[in-house]
């Protein structure tokens, strides 16, 4: 079933949502901080958040930032890292989180990136199936991932 949102770089209307949607993904942090985080993060040039926005609600983010330090199996700099990415459960399965790493890539090869980075907790299958689905490879067991995003 064809379901219909737009991708939009984070508004900080939806700051509560993006943060609620954090804590899901990762549930070790506290609301505060990571709503502290979020709002920091928006205002920095090497950092990018995008919302996959539904009816007015937010579905899902991804949150890719630049790497000038060393990126397993990266072969230039800066690289582009998703260093997140959420959809919300019922929203899973319907290309939103695909569409938000297109987007991602898009900010990451305006920023002269060529390659984009990503890594995974090691037991985490669903997460690497979904990287690979998605072209990357794995370039090393602390399954960390690299794809090519402009030749």
């Amino acid at each position: 079933m064809k379901i219909n949102y737009d991708i939009q770089p984070l508004n900080l209307v939806y700051l509560d949502d993006l943060t609620s949607m954090g804590i899901d993904l990762w549930p070790e942090n506290e609301y505060h901080e990571l709503r502290d985080e979020f709002e920091a993060l928006s205002a920095l040039d090497d950092q990018v958040i995008y919302l996959a926005i539904m009816d007015d609600l937010p579905i899902g983010f991804v949150h890719a930032s630049l790497r000038n330090d060393y990126v397993e199996g990266a072969t230039n700099s800066p690289v582009g890292y998703i260093e997140g990415i959420y959809v919300i459960p019922e929203f899973r399965r319907k290309n939103v989180s695909k569409d938000l790493v297109t987007q991602a890539q898009i900010w990451a090869i305006q920023k002269g990136c060529t390659q984009m980075a990503s890594d995974i907790e090691d037991d985490n299958q669903q997460s690497q199936a979904f990287h690979q689905a998605l072209g990357f490879r794995e370039v090393n067991r602390l399954i960390c991932y690299i794809k090519d995003i402009k030749e």
